[in-house]
């Protein structure tokens, strides 16, 4: 037989979990002021690429500045939801400008907390019956006043006659996205094509998403721009025939659906760290010059491109007179 004591901890224990996963005072207490609209937009501009994005991103803070000064000049406003889709591959930066956008909310005024909670179907859907209700609650409660972005949204939807209780977080999501329509966002985001399917698997529930925003594949010279970016954060440098080595490799990575854009550009980057320390390590570590330690070589950033299965090969008529 269980001990009550036990019982009665345990039960303390969770309770005071969730009240903290729910409530997150901390959070609350460390709150920074909302950052300048115009600072958000510059750091948006500052993205590599995502041109057409940041059109959109810009037309949508410009209506919904418009909207909010006819308000105060008492004329009436476009009612409109502030949902969002976003259709993208992976590692087109998705997220960034979610977190972006949050912030601009709250300095638009239209959220308070402007704070980002990003959760999957393994947030959402529980394992049995009613409990994924709970958990889709939850999460809401915790994005109250933020946004809550769902990735890879498509996953909730169910497929043919298989059971499944993904619908019960569509509904539940469906229901307090009207509920809470002056204290949420939600931007649901994935695959283009699953996405689409998606919006068609519940009645009404595309009408919830005012706006689609496409996230186009990063470019060559998008991904090179990146991968300086994290070895300049890491104090990295490209070495002498390196950006070359650099370009083979993302113009001939294989760009089908599940390419990861930026998110390959990051692992590349770090297993081409690996290839360094490799090289570097063969010698005397002790004798190494700052300029050794910074710099990548062509066979660091080949060698880090096998590691994930690329091979590298020169294009015809020379290494880079093609590009995407």
């Amino acid at each position: 037989m269980p001990n009550p004591l036990e019982t009665l901890k345990a039960l303390g224990d969770q309770l005071r979990t969730t009240i903290g996963e729910e409530l997150d005072l901390d959070a609350l207490r460390r709150q920074e002021p909302a950052r300048p609209l115009e600072e958000l937009l510059a750091e948006l501009d500052a993205l590599p690429g995502l041109e057409s994005v940041k059109e959109q991103v810009r037309a949508l803070v410009a209506f919904l500045r418009v909207q909010a000064r006819r308000l105060e000049a008492g004329l009436p406003e476009v009612a409109t939801t502030q949902h969002l889709v976003f259709l993208g591959n992976p590692g087109t930066g998705k997220t960034t400008v979610a977190r972006l956008l949050a912030q601009m909310y709250r300095s638009m005024g239209l959220l308070r907390k402007g704070h980002l909670v990003e959760v999957d179907r393994a947030g959402l859907v529980g394992q049995y019956v009613g409990l994924t209700a709970v958990k889709t609650d939850r999460v809401v409660r915790k994005a109250l006043d933020g946004v809550l972005f769902v990735d890879e949204a498509y996953a909730l939807s169910r497929e043919a006659e298989r059971l499944d209780f993904g619908d019960e977080a569509i509904e539940t999501l469906h229901k307090r996205m009207e509920d809470n329509r002056h204290r949420l966002v939600v931007i649901v985001a994935g695959y283009p094509r699953l996405m689409r399917r998606f919006l068609e698997s519940n009645p009404g529930l595309r009408s919830r998403f005012s706006r689609e925003i496409e996230f186009p594949d990063y470019s060559t010279d998008d991904l090179v721009e990146i991968f300086r970016r994290f070895a300049a954060e890491a104090e990295y440098a490209l070495g002498e025939g390196a950006e070359e080595s650099l370009r083979a490799i993302f113009h001939n990575a294989e760009r089908d659906e599940s390419f990861g854009n930026a998110r390959f550009a990051r692992t590349l980057f770090e297993q081409s760290l690996n290839a360094q320390a490799l090289r570097l390590g063969a010698g005397d570590v002790q004798q190494l010059s700052n300029a050794d330690l910074m710099e990548l070589t062509p066979e660091d950033l080949v060698a880090g491109a096998r590691s994930l299965g690329e091979h590298p090969v020169p294009p015809r008529g020379g290494w880079f007179n093609r590009r995407r």
